[in-house]
Parts: structure tokens; C-alpha cells; sequence
């Protein structure tokens, strides 16, 4: 067993290792579009041995301009919407999948901690989509409880996100 994996709440573990079990049985590829989360999701999927062949890329989008950048959002939803905003998921889902060669997608973004001063921690948006899919969103008010325990709710929802659509995936 990795680092990763030991470090983790064993229900992370378990979800991970089902979703990726889910994907390697139905040859989907897992991508994730990550901000709040700086990665931790994608390094989770990669670190479960024999199934990691499922992902296929993941984006680590933490600042406004790289979100931009990376997954061609066009910057007027994040200045208009703000960088936290489930326009501004929706968007990184769309371009994370339009950027890679995966077959299902989910964005993370939110306050993992404190924020400016109109900003709430522990708001995180989410959203999922699979080529030729309807998009889901969620919006979680995980309270002020800190910036790791933001983070593994935050893993714990996109896993569940990333399930539904790996689920309804074949049917498509």
C-alpha cells in the first residue's frame, strides 16, 4: 500500500479503488480538473495499483490565469462569475475533456480555508461530465473546518460524482 493510500480515511480507499475497478471494467478514462484540491484527487487515482491505467490525465488549476489557460475557459466566467462559482466548474469540466483524449470528467473548485473576506471556506463546486453526457453539479458547504478536512470531503464527493458517471457511462 502507498503513502497516499495509508494516510487516507479507509472509505477514500475503498471508494477509489471501486471507481477505478468500475473504469478498468467498462476501458473508461478518468480525468480531473483540480483546483482546491491541488491535485490530491488525481495523485489518489494514479496511486492504486493495477488499476491507475484508467486515468488519463488530470489539471491542476489553481490560479485564475491557469484555469484560463489550461482548459480555455474564457476569462470573463471567472471574473464574472468568480473562480468558485459553478459556472466556473462547468466550465473546467468542459475543458478538461475537450483537452484530453478521457471519457469522463470532474472539476473541482472551492475554499479549502479562509478566503477573502466575502468568501465562505469550505464552499466547493463541483461538477461531472462524460462525452455525449448531461452535466452534473454539486455545490457542498463543508463548513470552516480546515483545509485537509475541506479537501478529503471534497475527494469524497468527486469519487461519488466520478462513480454515478462511470455507472451510467456504458448506457450512453
Amino acid at each position: 500500500m502507498s503513502e497516499l493510500l495509508a494516510a487516507l480515511p479507509d472509505d477514500i480507499e475503498q471508494a477509489a479503488r471501486a471507481l477505478l475497478d468500475l473504469a478498468c471494467a467498462r476501458d473508461i478514462a478518468i480525468v480531473t480538473a483540480e483546483s482546491c484540491t491541488g491535485g490530491l484527487l488525481a495523485s489518489l487515482l494514479t496511486d492504486v495499483e493495477g488499476a491507475s491505467r484508467a486515468f488519463e490525465r488530470g489539471f491542476v488549476v489553481y490560479t485564475d490565469e491557469a484555469k484560463c489557460e489550461l482548459l480555455a475557459i474564457d476569462p470573463d466566467i471567472v471574473k464574472g462569475c468568480g473562480a468558485v462559482s459553478a459556472e466556473t466548474a462547468a466550465a473546467m469540466v468542459r475543458g478538461a475533456l475537450a483537452r484530453s483524449h478521457g471519457d469522463i470528467a470532474v472539476s473541482i473548485t472551492g475554499f479549502a480555508g479562509p478566503g477573502g473576506p466575502d468568501d465562505e471556506p469550505g464552499l466547493v463546486h463541483f461538477a461531472c461530465l462524460s462525452r455525449g453526457g448531461e452535466l452534473a453539479a454539486r455545490e457542498e458547504h463543508f463548513g470552516d473546518i480546515g483545509r485537509g478536512p475541506v479537501r478529503l470531503a471534497a475527494l469524497r464527493v468527486a469519487l461519488d460524482l466520478l462513480t454515478d458517471a462511470a455507472r451510467a457511462y456504458s448506457s450512453i
